[in-house]
C-alpha cells in the first residue's frame, strides 16, 4: 500500500505558488515539490495529487491520498468531476489538470482521506513547508502556461 500526502499553496490567488508531496511505502520515502510564478491554491492542491500519482512506476497500486483540500477530495468522492467531464468541463476551472488527474487516477485504486490543514498532522505540515518553499524560489518558478494563458484571455474579454 502506498501513502501519498499532498498540499498546495499560493501567495495570492492567483500568485506565486507551489505543491508538496510525500510518497511513502514501507521503508521507501520520497518528497517532491515545485513552484510556479502564477497559479492558484486549488491548482496546486490538484497538481500535488497528480504529481504524486504520476510518480508511481507501476499501475494497479493501492493508494491512500491524504489531503486537506476539500476541493479535490469532494470533486472525486462526490463524483462531481465525472459530471464535469461528461459536460466538457463547461464553466469549470482547471479542466487541464482535471483531465490529467483522470488519466492517472484510473490507473490505480485510490482512496482519499481528508486531514485538517495546519492542525499538526506531521506529513501535511511537511507538505505545506515544501509547497510554500517551492513557491518562494523566485529563480526556479515554472510557468503554469495553461493558467497564465487563461488569465490573459480573461483580461482581454
Amino acid at each position: 500500500m502506498i501513502e501519498l500526502f499532498t498540499d498546495g499553496a499560493s501567495s495570492g490567488n492567483p500568485g506565486p505558488g507551489g505543491y508538496g508531496v510525500i510518497l511513502r511505502s514501507g521503508k521507501h520515502y520520497k518528497e517532491l515539490s515545485a513552484g510556479f510564478r502564477k497559479t492558484t491554491n486549488n491548482r496546486m492542491e490538484l497538481m500535488a495529487v497528480i504529481v504524486g500519482l504520476e510518480a508511481l512506476r507501476k499501475p494497479g497500486q493501492q493508494v491512500t491520498i491524504y489531503s486537506d483540500s476539500k476541493y479535490v477530495i469532494e470533486a472525486v468522492e462526490k463524483k462531481w468531476v465525472f459530471g464535469w467531464l461528461a459536460k466538457g468541463f463547461q464553466g469549470k476551472k482547471n479542466k487541464d489538470l482535471w483531465l490529467r488527474f483522470l488519466d492517472v487516477y484510473k490507473l490505480h485504486t485510490v482512496r482519499f482521506h481528508w486531514v485538517k490543514g495546519h492542525a499538526g498532522h506531521p506529513e501535511n505540515e511537511r507538505c505545506d513547508v515544501l509547497a510554500v518553499a517551492a513557491g518562494k524560489q523566485k529563480d526556479r518558478l515554472g510557468i503554469d502556461s495553461v493558467f497564465e494563458a487563461e488569465s490573459q484571455r480573461d483580461q482581454l474579454l
